[in-house]
């Protein structure tokens, strides 16, 4: 019933879920009136012979495709599971996990051949209980409480741009990036401001600019000469390291986060979980006394 509800909710049709399933379309109209009988719900309405959801069904569709999209996940799991080997399900912040971690990981995977980790990327916090995550690599957040955080590194922003952006030119002083589209992480829009009032240089213009989801995004922007963004500089070494992207105007300012390594209290005893939070704390150190010139050579 669940499967014949979820294709016909998803298309709006019995006759698509009917074609989709390889059943009749009666056969589609008979298991959704079952499953509405069940529930004592109607899930479906017509309207000038459309078919629609109604709220309720609308809201119980949402849950019906997390549920399948958790059983997919965990029969993928069950299915790729290898007696001797030990897999940890990781949630890492995107761009965290492109910049940062993958460089790195095969550093893991060396000393640690017996252990996969599995990444996958989440921006939102969320909630242990209800995904199939044993750790995550996040900012601090109140969800976390019943959880142990281990702290990395603080982010720490820095101006960068295309060096084909500024050609030959050379900043006299933080103002001279006004001259230049200064472009903004959504959900970070006071980032510029603080920028530019550490700097000495306040200002309106500080505020304006193009937005994007992603840090991933706003250094492709950067390097496609579209303007100046302000990035944790974690996320852009290699880049500064190639000529990818240069610092205009160099002011390293702390960010409003600090990283962390979240584990559920369920997780802790994990042998495998506390051989990648050993790692993951050298590796974190290694970056910060690199990044304060106090690492060897």
């Amino acid at each position: 019933m669940l499967i014949a509800f979820e294709s016909a909710a998803r298309h709006l049709s019995f006759t698509r879920a009917a074609d989709e399933l390889a059943v009749t379309e009666s056969a589609v109209s008979r298991k959704i009136a079952l499953l509405e009988e069940y529930l004592a719900v109607q899930l479906f309405s017509r309207v000038k012979r459309r078919l629609q959801l109604t709220d309720a069904g609308k809201t119980y569709s949402a849950l019906v495709q997390q549920s399948l999209d958790k059983l997919e996940m965990d029969t993928t799991l069950a299915m790729g599971y290898d007696t001797g080997r030990i897999a940890l399900e990781l949630a890492v912040l995107p761009t965290f996990a492109l910049k940062w971690l993958m460089p790195r990981l095969g550093e893991f995977s060396t000393l640690h051949p017996d252990i996969t980790i599995n990444v996958t990327a989440r921006e939102e916090p969320f909630l242990f209980s209800e995904e199939a995550f044993d750790a995550t690599i996040h900012f601090d957040h109140p969800v976390w409480a019943n959880a142990t955080t281990t702290y990395l590194f603080t982010e720490e922003l820095i101006p960068v741009c295309s060096p084909d952006l500024i050609g030959g030119l050379k900043c006299g002083g933080p103002s001279d990036l006004f001259d230049f589209v200064l472009m903004h992480k959504t959900g970070r829009p006071e980032a510029w401001s603080r920028w530019f009032e550490l700097a000495g240089a306040p200002n309106s213009k500080a505020l304006r600019g193009p937005r994007f989801s992603m840090y991933a995004l706003l250094i492709e922007a950067a390097r496609a000469r579209v303007g100046v963004a302000l990035v944790p500089r974690t996320y852009v070494q290699g880049e500064l390291a190639a000529g990818a992207l240069t610092v205009p105007w160099e002011m390293l300012v702390p960010g409003a986060k600090d990283y962390y390594f979240v584990v559920p209290e369920q997780k802790q005893a994990s042998p495998a979980i506390r051989a990648f939070r050993d790692w993951l704390l050298e590796a974190s150190k290694h970056y910060r006394d690199e990044a304060d010139g106090t690492g060897s050579a």
